[in-house]
């Protein structure tokens, strides 16, 4: 088993959404002794976003480009066939003013190629990323569990699944800033939330 984490917060330390995560491998590789575990911390590694300069190396042929176009195009290469070599992907996620950190959008967005990891068929779009388990550890300051006002579990279900990757499981630490007691009692429902997921 491969297991592929990824920490999408701002913070490369002592991030609320990091620790979940850690418990969230943690945990599978007591339960996989032999799995193997790739880290990705877009804090410290932070991926280029999808600009202009990047549009325009992604859409010109490959024998076409320029040695900057297809270094960049290479940097997009590199997360796809990591997404593509694992089995399983623990996606640490804050709440960032409602929505993902930007750090989480960069990253979709260079996975998400047509042709690669969806396509489109004459029955719609289909993704490729298909049998891979994922596990998306939220860390949120107040509570919005199955509220209109948390836009995050909608759109990753969204575009994880147009990506292929629909087994998706969504663990909760919320009410991280109402206070000591708060915080200590969401981490310790999504430490049970854990082991109930991965037994």
């Amino acid at each position: 088993m491969k297991i592929l984490q990824i920490n999408a917060s701002a913070r490369s330390a002592g991030a609320n959404s990091t620790r979940l995560a850690d418990t969230v491998t943690a945990r599978l590789l007591a339960q996989n002794p032999n799995a193997t575990v790739e880290l990705r911390d877009l804090a410290s590694h932070p991926h280029p976003v999808l600009d202009e300069p990047a549009l325009g190396a992604l859409f010109t042929p490959a024998d076409q480009r320029t040695a900057e176009q297809a270094a960049r195009v290479a940097l997009d290469d590199a997360l796809i066939a990591q997404v593509q070599s694992v089995d399983a992907i623990v996606l640490g996620v804050p709440m960032y003013n409602f929505g993902v950190p930007v750090q989480l959008k960069t990253w979709i967005d260079a996975i998400a190629r047509a042709g690669v990891t969806f396509r489109y068929t004459e029955k719609g779009p289909e993704g490729l990323l298909k049998g891979k388990k994922v596990y998306v550890a939220l860390a949120r300051g107040g509570l919005y569990r199955d509220t209109p006002a948390d836009s995050q579990v909608p759109y990753l279900k969204s575009v994880l699944g147009f990506l292929g990757l629909t087994d998706v499981e969504f663990i909760y630490a919320e009410g991280l800033a109402l206070g000591a007691e708060s915080a200590s009692k969401a981490f310790a429902e999504a430490e049970a939330q854990i082991e109930e997921l991965i037994a």
